[in-house]
Parts: structure tokens; C-alpha cells; sequence
């Protein structure tokens, strides 16, 4: 990431209208993050950095590279792993909700 964070508000590389809430996990190299379906209401991922893989409750496993779009909300998920040497990033963006203030974060 550029210093002063320029790009924290990027999505594939496109600024992300005002009105859509923006949100970004980053996985450590080896690491794991329990799937938590409510963290990923509503929201289309886009992969920016890293791979991921993602494991579903039955076992079974699917890797997506950067530039890959996918849908984490309400499928039978329990972890997306980083199996490669760099921090994988994952950008999150959903539209703002009705009466909700919309809001960027990390």
C-alpha cells in the first residue's frame, strides 16, 4: 500500500462510490480466519492480494487467486486459509444500508 494509505478505498483497482460501505481483511502468510457469515452479509470480496482457500464444511477446498470475485455470504464455509508466502488482502464492499450512515473501514 502506497504511504498515507491512498488506495485503502480501491476495489480492483476502481474508488468505491460514496455510497457503498467498504471493508478490508488481510490474512497473515500460513494463516487462518474462522468463516463468520455475518462478517460478509450482503458484500461481493474481491481478492487484491494473495490467494486464498477457501474450506468448506464438508472438506472440500477451493482456491481463488487476485482479481478472483467471490460471494462469502451465507454458504457452508468454516475457514478461509492464506497458504501462500504474502499476506493475502480481501476487499469487501456492500451497499450502504437504508437510515445507516455509511462508513469505510479496516
Amino acid at each position: 500500500m502506497p504511504p498515507g494509505g491512498e488506495d485503502r478505498h480501491l476495489f480492483l483497482g476502481r474508488r468505491v462510490p460514496p455510497s457503498f460501505e467498504w471493508r478490508s481483511v488481510t490474512i497473515d502468510p500460513g494463516g487462518r480466519r474462522a468463516y463468520d457469515c455475518a462478517e460478509w452479509l450482503d458484500s461481493i470480496v474481491a481478492v487484491e492480494q494473495g490467494s486464498v482457500e477457501l474450506e468448506a464444511v464438508d472438506g472440500e477446498r477451493h482456491r481463488f487467486a487476485p482479481g478472483a470475485l467471490i460471494w462469502l455470504d451465507g454458504i457452508d464455509l468454516r475457514a478461509i486459509h492464506n497458504r501462500s508466502v504474502v499476506p493475502a488482502v480481501l476487499v469487501a464492499i456492500r451497499r450502504g444500508r437504508r437510515g445507516e450512515a455509511v462508513g469505510h473501514g479496516t
